[in-house]
């Protein structure tokens, strides 16, 4: 049901915000969220925050989505299967969902029958498999797992004999578990789910294997033996016409998709215009500039709902920043959908140049381009053909757990360097020497001779150099010029990519620009799009010195 202010026409969505005649919150007939709330206010510590290390305390808001996500029928049966929690950042929807993931595993979370009294009795699940989902297995433990160690009391440890680790917590030898569910790990679906979180699923899409993350959710959840495994997502407003987990389920509540919980907290329609007006006009008389910013507080004020520690002179302080597009600020501060601008490189051309059939053979005159990492964001290796413009990925990795620390497995990219140029004649490889100055310094020892320097020390951070680099690339890409294996982790990267308006010009008096993330804590990569760039800055070094003319032609398509 979706109910608007008589007032201000600002948006709730979900039966947490239904009010009866007389204006109070309508709450379930029959919940086992009654037993959920004082269980996990009795266990639970609150993990950051001026009340750190205290009892968690549920807000009003949260109250009333714990008792509707828990409702049940005169059966017993939950009235939800699956959900969306769609929240500003900065609300909480981390701690709440981490919350909900320890009622799951060892709290009381199952009907177990009527009392005398015909109130439900409320049991824990015995053998709980409850799976924490994410594209990024670092975006789940920077975020949802992180928290664990923090909210889980001493008390709880023995209580229910748990072994608290980085990526599977156990409770009762083993009988219960948390555990993590990445998309690298998509194709192992594992043991019978009693319960899925499916974290920040506006990121879900299909370039990242979301979409096959969605459906191994999906399926997982169906194959419970007794029907009670649900799915709940955590998401901030999805980008439009992404076609992102996010925005299904945002569809499905449209449709009315029976069983389906969805609840949302929006500024109105109005803020867009407010907020653009604000960020655009520099020469606002300082009466009207107040005025708006009072109206655009009052909207943020709504949309944090109960959570008044947020500061929202702050949050719109940072929502008028350049560095904050209107739709980021929109869609992460108001909790608005809007659709995205200013991608670095377009997702639609990008489809269209792959050829992931055709394939360098060996000897080939290539060029390549690195960009690395060390724990952590992602580390990439992108080869391109000289003669042909083809580009593939030679080596892509996450941080993974080695000694106890997640990083990248530095072994692996020396071994992927040293395969590239014992399969192929490499004239020049473009490393960005952030992190890794001293194994780049080890690869130009191997391979740089005093006649050839193949081995290219190339600093992004010299930003005018990396924008006129960038929009070469870019311009390649719309010219066709540039061909692509396929790659879902490269063309992800290259969807992800944003602009950055710098401070100098081009030619024509038009800011230039570098790429960025989303946000600074997003966990959609960009690395091989960077990786990308370097490798096309080499092909046109390459193109420059008369190379051109002495590669052979020598690609072959793979039926």
């Amino acid at each position: 049901m979706t109910t608007v202010s008589e007032v201000v026409d600002r948006i709730v969505m979900g039966p947490s915000w239904t009010r009866d005649d007389d204006g109070r919150f309508i709450l379930p007939e029959r919940s086992l969220g009654w037993a959920a709330i004082d269980w996990a206010e009795e266990h639970i510590l609150q993990p950051d925050g001026p009340d750190a290390g205290d009892s968690w305390r549920f807000s009003k808001e949260q109250k009333r989505l714990i008792l509707w996500w828990y409702a049940i029928d005169e059966r017993g049966r939950f009235l939800f299967d699956r959900g969306m929690l769609r929240r500003m950042k900065g609300w909480g929807k981390d701690p709440f969902g981490a919350v909900i993931c320890l009622i799951e595993f060892v709290g009381p979370c199952r009907f177990g029958g009527w009392d005398a009294s015909g109130d439900p009795i409320v049991v824990p699940y015995y053998a709980a498999c409850v799976q924490i989902a994410a594209v990024s297995g670092d975006q789940v433990k920077r975020n949802t797992m992180s928290l664990f160690p923090a909210m889980i009391s001493p008390a709880m440890i023995r209580e229910h004999e748990m072994d608290v680790g980085k990526e599977i917590i156990y409770a009762y030898r083993g009988r219960c578990r948390i555990e993590l569910l990445t998309s690298s790990s998509r194709s192992t679906e594992g043991p019978r789910p009693s319960f899925i979180l499916k974290n920040e699923s506006q990121h879900w899409i299909a370039s990242n294997g979301g979409d096959d993350m969605a459906e191994v959710c999906a399926r997982n959840v169906a194959k419970s033996r007794d029907g009670a495994a649900r799915m709940l997502a955590i998401a901030n407003a999805h980008a439009l016409g992404e076609g992102s987990d996010a925005e299904l389920d945002y569809e499905a509540y449209q449709l009315h998709a029976p069983r389906f919980f969805y609840d949302s907290i929006e500024a109105s329609p109005v803020v867009r215009d407010k907020l653009e007006r604000l960020k655009k006009a520099t020469d606002l008389p300082d009466a009207e500039r107040d005025a708006l910013r009072g109206e655009l507080i009052g909207e943020l004020e709504w949309c944090r709902g109960d959570s008044v520690w947020l500061d929202v002179e702050r949050l719109l302080s940072e929502c008028e920043t350049p560095q904050t597009k209107l739709s980021m600020a929109l869609r992460f501060y108001f909790n608005v959908l809007a659709a995205e601008e200013d991608r670095a490189f377009d997702r639609d051309r990008w489809a269209q140049l792959a050829k992931p059939l055709y394939k360098a053979e060996p000897r080939a005159l290539i060029v390549a381009g690195f960009d690395g990492s060390v724990s952590n964001d992602h580390t990439a290796l992108i080869a391109t053909e000289v003669a042909t413009g083809h580009q593939w990925v030679a080596g892509y990795w996450e941080p993974r757990l080695i000694d106890g620390e997640f990083r990248i497995p530095i072994a692996e990219v020396n071994a992927a360097v040293a395969d590239l140029f014992d399969r192929y004649d490499v004239w020049r490889l473009n490393c960005d020497p952030y992190y890794w100055r001293e194994q780049i310094d080890a690869w130009a020892g191997r391979w740089n001779t005093q006649d050839k320097k193949p081995i290219v020390s190339w600093d992004t951070t010299r930003l005018k150099q990396t924008a006129v680099a960038l929009l070469t690339y870019h311009n390649a890409i719309m010219a066709r010029e540039v061909t692509h294996d396929g790659d879902e982790k490269f063309t992800a990267c290259i969807q992800n990519a944003y602009r950055q308006e710098q401070y100098f010009v081009d030619d024509n008096g038009e800011k230039m620009w570098t790429i960025r993330k989303e946000r600074q804590d997003s966990p959609l990569k960009i690395d091989a799009a960077m990786a990308g760039m370097l490798s096309w800055e080499a092909r046109s070094a390459a193109v420059a010195a008369g190379m051109l003319d002495k590669s052979e032609y020598a690609g072959v398509y793979f039926a």
